[in-house]
């Protein structure tokens, strides 16, 4: 652990964190921040992010300034993607920054955290995958890989505080919504006749499909809370979603509203924000939903939600229950939590048990608590 004055602290100008993967990671890295807010009071603070996370970073003042990168590389040839690191890495040397933060904990995220040349440098030990032979650790401040004694992924990324020797004060991620997102939201709710806090937000995509219940029953779910609570559902998700949205729409027989591919991330904040409780598979808009205080049904196949469970809320977690009886054995990835199909044998029934538990928790909750 680093021991660094008060003084030493206050001269701390510029920092940038390295987290160039997911949404979910980055709003869990939210946390992580607002510690380094506190602790560093003068610094600006960067985020080198993925690049359609961007505006997302700044808008939530998770960062004052977000630098993009794509850490995947896709569509672009061995000299494009040269010059393009080149070039990103002549930026970031130019900017000086006093403390560096790998959290991607990659092979090229560790020669972006070695070539920006940091006085201050924090990396995990031990990496999260093993170095090669060839490769050199660039940190020289070193964090465990689950500070703060937690095993949930969130005290992986702030784990850094530990290392710096700064006192964790903040632990939940919170997010806010922006006032551009809450009148887009108003405007949405408006134009779906649907009431703040009375709507179920309904997320049935994740980036891996292994990760993803079957849209019919999701439909069936939604079914069963309108009939059984009176709530109504609102569709969530990106572009690349509107076909599991349309799979939904077309079985299901309750009222329902999808904006899927329609909203942006700021206005998907908001929207999460207004929602009564979140229903859908372990992915960003679930973690999205817990920052803004919704309270959130979670649907897992080998991911443990003990790691990556929503976090500060009210919740209910369902899983299939294990040794696992395959259910794609043509498809599956044993051991790869985004290549394998567990979450297909989550019952209908059973989801919609946990989301009317969690309905009624909420009322009850809300029921006890002093106007």
């Amino acid at each position: 652990m680093l021991n660094i004055s008060m003084a030493d602290r206050l001269a701390i100008k510029s920092i940038l964190v390295i987290q160039t993967k997911y949404i979910g990671d980055v709003i869990l890295t939210s946390a992580l921040v607002r510690n380094l807010r506190l602790a560093y009071p003068n610094a600006a603070i960067a985020m080198l992010c993925a690049p359609g996370l961007r505006d997302f970073v700044v808008s939530q003042n998770i960062a004052d300034v977000a630098i993009g990168f794509d850490r995947r590389g896709h569509g672009r040839s061995l000299p494009q993607r040269v010059k393009e690191f080149s070039t990103l890495v002549a930026d970031l040397r130019r900017r000086k920054f006093d403390l560096t933060i790998d959290l991607t904990d990659s092979k090229t995220s560790r020669i972006i955290h070695r070539s920006i040349g940091a006085p201050l440098r924090v990396g995990y030990n031990p990496p999260e995958n093993p170095l090669k032979f060839w490769e050199v650790q660039p940190a020289n401040i070193f964090a465990d890989t689950f500070g703060h004694g937690g095993a949930h992924y969130l005290y992986r990324y702030l784990s850094p505080l530990e290392a710096l020797g700064i006192e964790l004060r903040e632990v939940t991620p919170r997010l806010e919504p922006t006032p551009v997102g809450r009148s887009a939201s108003t405007q949405i709710l408006v134009q779906s006749n649907l009431a703040v806090k009375a709507f179920v937000a309904v997320h049935a995509g994740a980036r891996f499909e292994g990760r993803c219940w079957q849209p019919e029953r999701f439909a069936a779910v939604i079914d069963e809370v309108y009939a059984t609570t009176g709530l109504r559902s609102l569709l969530i998700g990106g572009p690349d979603e509107s076909a599991t949205a349309q799979a939904i729409l077309n079985v299901a027989v309750s009222p329902l509203v999808s904006v899927v591919g329609k909203a942006s991330l700021e206005t998907l904040t908001a929207l999460l924000a207004d929602a009564f409780i979140f229903l859908g598979n372990e992915s960003g808009p679930m973690h999205l939903a817990a920052s803004v205080g919704t309270p959130v049904v979670g649907l897992y196949g080998l991911t443990p939600p003990d790691i990556w469970g929503p976090f500060g809320v009210l919740h209910r977690t369902v899983e299939p229950p294990l040794p696992c009886q395959c259910v794609a054995p043509d498809l599956c990835k044993p051991n790869n939590p985004g290549g394998v199909y567990c979450v297909h044998r989550l019952p209908v029934a059973k989801v919609a048990q946990a989301t009317r538990d969690l309905i009624d928790a909420v009322r009850q909750q809300a029921n006890e608590t002093p106007n």
